[in-house]
């Protein structure tokens, strides 16, 4: 049986510093508390020059605020802020409710949705460090409201206990994490050391990323149009029409003010694009705030040293808008949709015609009693053509392979 919705009232202050997203902040702050299976009952809004220092929002608006939560009957009240510890015990000695900020929301959608040891462990660590400097107070608070949204994941009884056991409890997940993490580099060398050429899919949370994974891999991944569906790295095998084999990883979806917990906390995650060959960029072209998330994602992969990898922009849901208004912004960039079989032909084109320019070309003679090697050749490099020399008794072959495999170092030699 689903369990009642929590009714949630939200929170934000338009100030100087963040007018321009201000809109767009708050929109995406309830589709987070929709994910988070709240029911938005009502959204306080207020400009000022700067938040509050005390309350965030001015003594007033807090009387109000009080008023709304009797009158909607609420169970949550979620600031669009980050809130320092002192702000959020001022708040909830005067509302009397469970408070919590964006990034305890977040983190919260990532408590539900991590399913991989590794990424259980990853959501508990975010969560942990970001309590530990907000326990004062919260004993008393959290007993006496229950469970329900900001409080999964690492559960009441472990946050009232004292500061020592959590952090007693950060330096074990850290040494679970640093195992768990090692065992993922291991097996990521592995592919490395396969001359298997590697693609990562990443992009703004809802672009479309699991959906593109699946229209070309048929992985069965869960895609539902619902912020941070994708938790855990995904890795599938993808062939290509002329044979070769690749492999695409799906990774979690990027979002404006993404918490720093979180992007330490993911580090292991986002490590496995670092070794990509190709990183595509899925961008929800129908999206208003389109812009914003391409920025958003740009300035992610900058921070989290991914620049140097090669990127290939895929514009998605390219059925939701009308193609002769739309103008790209990054390049190179192909327009798509994934839910077409057209959108699965375009976009393999367009992944072929980039992989051609990051490999190296090849072109040699393979004696016909090697048929296992043209085999082997066709699954593992870009195999653009064939002939059979009736004279050499041999296959001339050309295409395209990565540098540091065997192919090339054989034509090097």
């Amino acid at each position: 049986m689903d369990k009642i919705a929590e009714k949630v009232i939200l929170v934000g202050v338009e100030t100087e510093g963040n007018y321009t997203r201000f809109e767009a902040s708050m929109k995406e702050l309830k589709n987070l508390t929709k994910t988070a299976q709240g029911e938005v009952v009502f959204s306080l809004t207020q400009k000022r020059p700067r938040v509050d220092s005390q309350t965030v929002i001015g003594k007033g608006k807090v009387e109000e605020l009080v008023q709304l939560i009797d009158a909607y009957e609420a169970d949550i009240v979620i600031f669009n802020h980050e809130l320092t510890p002192r702000q959020n015990q001022l708040i909830v000695e005067a509302v009397g409710i469970k408070v919590i900020d964006r990034v305890q929301l977040i983190l919260d959608i990532f408590a539900m949705r991590a399913r991989s040891k590794e990424g259980k462990l990853q959501v508990e660590l975010a969560q942990l460090n970001y309590l530990l400097p907000r326990l004062i107070g919260q004993g008393k608070q959290l007993s006496r409201l229950g469970g329900g949204i900001g409080t999964r994941g690492p559960g009441e009884t472990k946050l009232e206990s004292d500061r020592r056991h959590i952090r007693n409890k950060i330096i074990a997940i850290k040494r679970e994490l640093k195992e768990v993490t090692a065992h993922r580099e291991r097996s990521r060398q592995k592919r490395q050391a396969s001359d298997i050429f590697q693609i990562g899919l990443i992009g703004y949370t809802n672009a479309g990323k699991s959906t593109i994974l699946n229209l070309l891999t048929t992985a069965g991944a869960y895609s539902e149009d619902q912020l941070f569906a994708t938790l855990d790295p995904l890795t599938k095998k993808w062939q290509l029409p002329q044979g070769m084999i690749v492999t695409l990883t799906d990774t979690v979806g990027f979002i404006q003010d993404l918490p720093t917990q979180l992007i330490e906390a993911f580090q292991s995650t986002l490590e496995e694009s670092r070794n990509m060959d190709l990183l595509l960029h899925v961008v929800d072209a129908s999206a208003e705030d389109r812009l914003q998330h391409e920025q958003t994602v740009v300035a992610l992969l900058n921070d989290l040293a991914l620049e140097k990898v090669p990127v290939l922009t895929v514009y998605n849901k390219s059925d939701q808008i009308d193609d002769a208004d739309f103008v790209p912004t990054l390049f190179p960039n192909v327009l798509v949709s994934a839910k077409s079989t057209l959108g699965k032909e375009q976009l393999t084109r367009a992944v072929r015609e980039m992989m051609m320019e990051l490999l190296v070309p090849y072109e040699f003679e393979i004696p016909s009693s090697q048929g296992q090697q043209l085999s082997e050749m066709t699954r593992h490099t870009l195999l653009l053509s064939e002939t059979f020399e009736e004279a050499e008794n041999a296959y001339h072959v050309k295409g395209f392979a990565k540098k540091n495999s065997k192919w090339v170092r054989a034509l090097e030699e």
